[in-house]
C-alpha cells in the first residue's frame, strides 16, 4: 500500500516515468510495478501507460488526491509554512512538503531563503538538534558557557526555539538549575540529543524563572546621538520609530534594549560617531571601557 501511495505521489511530481525507472527505486521487478499500475486501476486512479520515446506511466493531467479539506488559501498557507520549516534542511521537512505540493497539485514558490552561512557552522547542526529534542520530547546535554565566560553541563527538557534581540536561543527546563532558563546558541558546545524522554511541563509562557537571561530586569532605554557618517547604518540598525533626524544631519536614536556587553560593543562599534546621552551609567561605562581601549594603542 505504501508503495502504490508513493507511485501516485511521483506521477503527480513527474509527470511520466518508465517502468524501469519504478522499479529501480523501489528495488522490485518491472512486472511488480506494472501489477502495482492494475490495482491503481483498479482503484480508480486515473493511470495510463504510453509506448515509444515519449512514453512512460502517469496520471491524467487535471488529476489531483481529494484535498476538498482545505481551501486554496488554506492550501497555499501549509506549503508556505512547510517551506519556511525547510530552511533549516530537514530532510523530512522536504519530503512533506514535496508531497503535499503533489496532493495540492500546486509548484512550490521559492518564497524565502535564509542562508544559514552567516552563522558558525556549528550553530546549524544546533538548531536541527534542537528541534529533534523538542518534537521528540528528548533530553539535550551539552555544555554551555555563561557570560562570563564560565563553563557548566547542563542537561535541560528543550521547549522552543527563540530568536531574540539579534541571537537564536533554546528556552528548556534546567534540570541542574531546576527552573526554565534561555541558553544563546552561540554558547552551547558538544551538544548530544539523548535517548532519554520527558513529559512537557506544560504552559511555557506562566510561572518561568529565566534568571540572569531574562531581558526584562535589564532592559533600559538607550539614547544614542549619531553622527551623519553614520546614515547608512541608521537605517539597517533601527526601525523608522526609534529615528529622531537633527538640523545638523545627526540623528538621535531612543530604543529598549537589554543592558549587557553585547550592547557596550555595538555602541562602541560606531566609534567616534556615537555618543550616548542616556543612561548616565552606560555613558560612564563606554567611558571607561574606551580609556582601556585607548591605553591599550599608547605608543
Amino acid at each position: 500500500m505504501n508503495r502504490l501511495f508513493e507511485i501516485t505521489y511521483i506521477l503527480l511530481n513527474k509527470k511520466t516515468a518508465t517502468a524501469k525507472e519504478l522499479a529501480e527505486h523501489f528495488g522490485v521487478s518491472r512486472r511488480t510495478i506494472y501489477r502495482d499500475i492494475d490495482a491503481l486501476d483498479l482503484a480508480g486512479i486515473p493511470v495510463y501507460t504510453g509506448k515509444g520515446k515519449n512514453g512512460g506511466i502517469g496520471l491524467l493531467p487535471d488529476y489531483v488526491l481529494n484535498k476538498a479539506l482545505f481551501n486554496e488559501n488554506e492550501q497555499r498557507e501549509i506549503l508556505t509554512a512547510l517551506q519556511s520549516l525547510s530552511i533549516v534542511k530537514s530532510e523530512e521537512t522536504t519530503k512533506v512538503l514535496e508531497k503535499l505540493s503533489a496532493v495540492f497539485n500546486k509548484s512550490i514558490v521559492k518564497w524565502l531563503e535564509v542562508d544559514f552561512s552567516g552563522w558558525n557552522y556549528m550553530d546549524s547542526d544546533k538548531f536541527s538538534g534542537f528541534k529533534k529534542a523538542i518534537f521528540e520530547n528528548r533530553v539535550a546535554e551539552f555544555d554551555y558557557y555563561g557570560m562570563q565566560g564560565e563553563k557548566t553541563h547542563r542537561r535541560i527538557e528543550a521547549l522552543q526555539l527563540w530568536f531574540k534581540s539579534r541571537a537564536w536561543y533554546v528556552k528548556g527546563f534546567c534540570l541542574m538549575r531546576r527552573s526554565m532558563r534561555l541558553f544563546k546558541l552561540t554558547r552551547v558546545r558538544n551538544l548530544i540529543i539523548t535517548d532519554k524522554k520527558f513529559e512537557n511541563r506544560g504552559n511555557t509562557e506562566t510561572g518561568q524563572d529565566l534568571s540572569a537571561d531574562n531581558y526584562k530586569k535589564r532592559e533600559m532605554t538607550l539614547v544614542l546621538k549619531i553622527a551623519p557618517e553614520m546614515t547608512f547604518r541608521i537605517y539597517d540598525e533601527f526601525d523608522d520609530d526609534a529615528i529622531e533626524r537633527q538640523r545638523d544631519g545627526s540623528f538621535i536614536i531612543s530604543i529598549r534594549c537589554p543592558e549587557d556587553e553585547w550592547v557596550y560593543g555595538f555602541i562602541l562599534s560606531f566609534g567616534e560617531y556615537a555618543e550616548v546621552m542616556e543612561p548616565k551609567r552606560i555613558r560612564k561605562i563606554i567611558k571607561e571601557k574606551s580609556l582601556k581601549i585607548n591605553k591599550k594603542y599608547i605608543i
